[in-house]
């Protein structure tokens, strides 16, 4: 079997994503490259990084979510070179977060860097924030603890 190209990657990223706000991480985690220079910033905070991390850190943003429905990916840009390739995104999402009773839109900017690996596109890092829409220069600052 050949490898897939980058696009074929992205199709199967985009089919994994949405299974996160299901509670199910292992289509996405059969993306993720295994070595240690793995990250993942998701929008719950922190930057895991080492793939024990990375997968709790998956596990963990699981649990927050249940019924979840893609509502869809706006491609921004991405690049691909010989070896490394990234895509910049805005994705939209229902879900019941922490057990509401109500589900409720998401969408967050996210960033997502692929690297090969015995010719497979790897994903080696994803930042995923809610900044999707302009944010006052107030939400810079952050609350202290008191």
């Amino acid at each position: 079997m050949l490898a897939p190209s980058f696009q074929e990657e992205v199709a199967r990223y985009h089919e994994a994503v949405p299974e996160i706000t299901r509670g199910n991480t292992d289509p996405i985690k059969d993306l993720y490259s295994r070595l240690e220079d793995v990250t993942l910033a998701n929008p719950f905070g922190g930057i895991a990084k080492g793939w024990a991390q990375v997968e709790a850190r998956l596990d963990q943003a699981a649990r927050q979510f249940q019924d979840g429905e893609m509502l869809g990916f706006d491609t921004i840009t991405s690049y691909t070179a010989r070896d490394t390739a990234y895509l910049v995104e805005t994705e939209h999402f229902r879900a019941r977060l922490d057990g509401a009773a109500a589900t409720e839109e998401f969408a967050l900017r996210v960033t997502s860097i692929f690297r090969r690996e015995e010719g497979y596109w790897k994903l080696v890092h994803r930042h995923a924030d809610p900044a999707a829409r302009p944010q006052s220069r107030r939400s810079l600052a952050q609350a202290t603890a008191g």
